[in-house]
């Protein structure tokens, strides 16, 4: 079959929709070249100018390309005007769901991090003097030792040469390609009227292989597996809690006999409509266990100061709780809405056979409810496996453990212990290691959807 690719048709089946996919991209591609190539000129235009390249200018210069090339594209192709309605879309897909997902993916293999970032590092500099454009001379007092190289000739280490001349400091990086007494010999020549006065070695971004994953699992026992059992507890006793605590009030609230009950409905809505980011901090405070207001009630009958905060098994009782004051208004709003898709007829013919209201509730509401509440109750089990907010905001996940790690103490689960390796290390933000995390997270909370998904026969239902 000849596809003409002239006319206004689209091509068909699996085959055009891969031919429409990839000249679409194509057109992007090109764009982005021709974005690529102009950022270029003019950043090297501005290399001797006191103004401040901004690299997003690189996203304005390929939107102002892509215009252009798009409407070029629709006249040698016309059927490519239906595929322009989807190109915000799949922009979009590319730079928020793709992008990240791979960059996600690729760090996991490397040693990136705050302190292996591909930038100079300004501990590891030493004084020099431009001889010519492919020649630098170190001042005196200062060696070859002062980079801290990985190789003792430091030949093919890359360095960093800023000129901190006038308002903006420009940056140049070369590579070292010998060294001979104290003259470093550059692979490339700088740049005219550029005059740095220190070399900084730079820490580059290596491949590493499979090396972050053995080192998780190497400590595995005093810090995967304690995360990963707390983090399936978590999810799986808010998920039960919040769902029972739900059903059970929505129930209640049905009940077209129950007096103001709008008003206990509004009531009972709250917890859901405050932000969490303020009712945790609220929270936070209650369970203070020197002034909170939680020990000061329980200290009214006699009882002593419980250590809310302070101990790892009272600090997950009280998660539980928040979560669940936090979670219930949400199922029990779910529980409203599933209820009033069940027809007045059958509770009424149910009540002419003589059942009482328990045994309409067993029989005709729960089975009911089964259907609409499955997919609720797997997706709420999904997001509070990946719950960060209840963690970080109330303890920090927090209180510490002895035997762990400083990242993952006795209530983190994996995504905050995830955000405390790539963000709070100690000096170091290590963010391959978080991004090799942020994999595991991911395996895991696809195969335990999977699962959930099958032993509730959701798949079995879509086939049909």
């Amino acid at each position: 079959m000849i596809l003409n690719l002239r006319s206004e048709k689209p091509p068909e089946g699996g085959r055009g929709v891969l031919i429409a996919v990839l000249t679409v991209l194509g057109i992007c591609a090109v764009a982005l070249v021709v974005g690529l190539v102009v950022t270029g000129a003019i950043g090297a235009a501005l290399e001797r100018t006191d103004i401040d390249f901004k690299n997003w200018w690189l996203l304005i210069f390929t939107g102002i390309a892509l215009i252009p090339l798009l409407l070029f594209a629709v006249r040698l192709f016309p059927w490519l005007t239906n595929w322009y309605y989807l190109l915000p879309s799949i922009v979009f897909l590319l730079a928020f769901t793709i992008y990240p997902i791979a960059l996600t993916i690729g760090y996991a293999f490397t040693n990136f991090s705050a302190l292996n970032s591909g930038a100079p590092d300004s501990s590891k500099e030493a004084t020099i003097t431009v001889v010519d454009r492919t020649h630098l001379r170190l001042a005196p007092g200062s060696t070859i030792a002062s980079f801290r190289c990985q190789t003792a000739t430091c030949v093919g280490e890359r360095i960093g040469l800023p000129d901190e001349r006038g308002k903006v400091v420009r940056m140049r990086m070369s590579t070292i390609a010998g060294i001979s007494g104290d003259v470093i010999t550059l692979r490339s020549p700088i740049i005219a009227d550029f005059q740095p006065t220190v070399a900084r070695l730079v820490n580059p971004v290596k491949f590493v292989g499979l090396q972050n994953f053995a080192n998780i699992f190497a400590q595995a026992s005093f810090q995967l597996w304690p995360v990963m059992v707390w983090t399936v507890i978590f999810a799986a006793s808010t998920t039960v809690l919040n769902t029972i605590a739900g059903l059970f009030l929505g129930i209640l609230l049905n009940n077209k006999r129950l007096k103001f009950r709008n008003f206990y409905r509004a009531i009972l809505f709250l917890p859901w409509a405050i932000p969490g980011v303020i009712s945790i901090q609220m929270w936070r405070t209650l369970f203070n266990t020197n002034f909170g207001g939680v020990n000061r009630l329980i200290g009214l009958f006699g009882m002593s100061p419980v250590p809310w905060l302070d101990d790892g098994l009272w600090t997950k009782v009280a998660i539980l709780l928040v979560n669940l004051w936090l979670g219930f208004p949400y199922m029990m709003t779910a529980t409203l809405g599933a209820l009033s898709a069940i027809p007045d007829e059958l509770y009424e013919a149910a009540q002419v056979d003589g059942a009482s209201r328990l045994q309409q509730v067993q029989s005709i509401t729960l089975p009911m409810l089964t259907a609409a509440f499955t997919p609720i109750v797997l997706s709420t089990f999904a997001f509070n496996f990946n719950n960060f907010g209840i963690i970080y905001l109330l303890n920090n996940g927090g209180p510490v453990e002895y035997g762990r790690l400083a990242t993952a103490q006795s209530t983190d689960i994996l995504i905050s212990w995830g955000y405390k390796v790539a963000f709070l290390g100690a000096g170091d933000n290590a963010f391959g290691p978080a991004s090799a995390i942020a994999i595991i997270v991911a395996v895991l909370t696809i195969g335990i959807s999977v699962i959930n998904f099958r032993v509730a026969g959701v798949f079995r239902e879509a086939r049909r």
